[in-house]
C-alpha cells in the first residue's frame, strides 16, 4: 500500500466559542467548530450556497496554546490539518467510528468576515474555503449507482496511510479509512477503477446525517470529489491503474452534488441518508459529542 497524502484546509468562522478540556488521563483537547459556505455552480448553471460545519481538534500542549488565544464565536480562522479515523467499542455494544479533522494549526484571519446567523443559534462565514487533498488505495470495488433523477454516483472507500516516528524512535503507522463520493461525469469516468488502485482525490469535506433502523440519529463525514487522478501501481501495472485520468471538471459538473443530495429527496434511490446539512439547520446537524470516544 502506497504511503498516503492527507491534507485539509478550512477557512471559516468559529460557529460558537471553542472549548479547552482535559481527558481523564490529563490530555488537553482544544475543540472548535469551523463554519462557512461553499459557493457552487450546479450543473443547471445556478449558484448555490451550501453551508459546512466541521469540528476540528488539537491535542496536547498545542491545545493549551490555542486555548490561551481567546477565540470567540464569529472569529474568522484558517485551519490546516488532516482527516483522522477513530474506531471504538460503543457502550451499547458494537463498533462505532468517526472521521474528524486533526488540526496542525489554527490562525486567526485579519479583520472581520461577513457572518450568517443560523437557526441553531450559531454563526458561519458567508464564504470561506473547504478543501481536501488525499492519496490512498481503494479498499473495495467502486460502486456506481444512479439517482431517480438519473445522476451517476460512484462510491469509493479509501485507505490513507499515516507514518511517523515516535519520541522513542519507533516507526508508527496508522490507516485512515475515508469514504469518497463522485458525481455525474466524474463518477462515470472513474467507474473502472479497481480495488487496490492508488488514487489522488481532491474535493470538499461534507457531513451526512440519517436515522438508523433503531431510530438513532447517526452521522458521518466523507469527501465529495471534484477531481480524481488514477496513479500508477508501477511497472507491469494493469490497465485499470494506468487508465487515463479524468479530465479536470468544472465546479458545475463534478463539485456539486445532485440536487436531491441536499433537498432531502434523494432517500428514495440512495438509502435514508439526508446527504448533507440543510442550510437552515446549522448547528443542529453537527455530529454529536462522543464522550466515550478515546483520544
Amino acid at each position: 500500500m502506497a504511503r498516503g497524502m492527507n491534507h485539509v484546509f478550512l477557512i471559516g468562522a468559529m460557529a460558537r466559542d471553542p472549548e479547552l478540556r482535559y481527558t481523564q488521563s490529563g490530555l488537553a483537547v482544544f475543540e472548535a467548530t469551523v463554519a462557512g459556505e461553499d459557493h457552487i455552480v450546479g450543473h443547471d448553471g445556478k449558484e448555490r450556497q451550501l453551508p459546512f460545519y466541521h469540528r476540528v481538534s488539537i491535542l496536547g500542549k498545542p491545545a493549551e496554546w490555542q486555548g490561551e488565544r481567546g477565540y470567540r464565536a464569529g472569529d474568522p480562522v484558517l485551519v490546516e490539518g488532516s482527516l483522522e479515523y477513530n474506531a471504538w467499542d460503543a457502550p451499547e455494544g458494537g463498533k462505532r467510528s468517526m472521521v474528524r479533522i486533526k488540526a496542525f494549526r489554527i490562525e486567526q484571519l485579519a479583520g472581520q468576515a461577513p457572518l450568517t446567523e443560523d437557526a441553531g443559534g450559531g454563526v458561519r462565514m458567508a464564504g470561506g474555503m473547504n478543501e481536501v487533498l488525499v492519496v490512498g488505495n481503494l479498499t473495495r470495488e467502486p460502486e456506481l449507482r444512479y439517482t431517480p433523477a438519473g445522476d451517476a454516483v460512484l462510491s469509493l472507500g479509501l485507505a490513507v496511510n499515516e507514518n511517523w516516528t515516535d519520541r522513542s524512535g519507533e516507526k508508527q503507522e496508522k490507516v485512515h479509512w475515508i469514504d469518497v463520493t463522485l458525481w455525474r461525469e466524474l463518477a462515470e469516468a472513474m467507474q473502472n477503477l479497481q480495488k487496490g488502485d492508488p488514487v489522488l482525490v481532491k474535493g470538499r469535506l461534507m457531513n451526512e446525517s440519517w436515522t438508523d433502523k433503531e431510530g438513532n440519529k447517526r452521522s458521518s463525514t466523507k469527501v465529495e470529489a471534484t477531481r480524481v487522478e488514477a496513479l500508477s501501481r508501477g511497472a507491469g501495472a494493469g490497465s485499470a491503474a494506468t487508465s487515463p485520468a479524468a479530465p479536470r471538471q468544472a465546479a458545475g459538473s463534478a463539485a456539486y452534488s445532485a440536487p436531491s443530495s441536499y433537498s432531502g429527496s434523494g432517500g428514495a434511490g440512495m438509502g435514508n441518508r439526508s446527504g448533507g446539512l440543510d442550510i437552515d439547520q446549522g448547528l443542529n446537524d453537527i455530529p454529536p459529542e462522543e464522550d466515550d470516544m478515546p483520544f
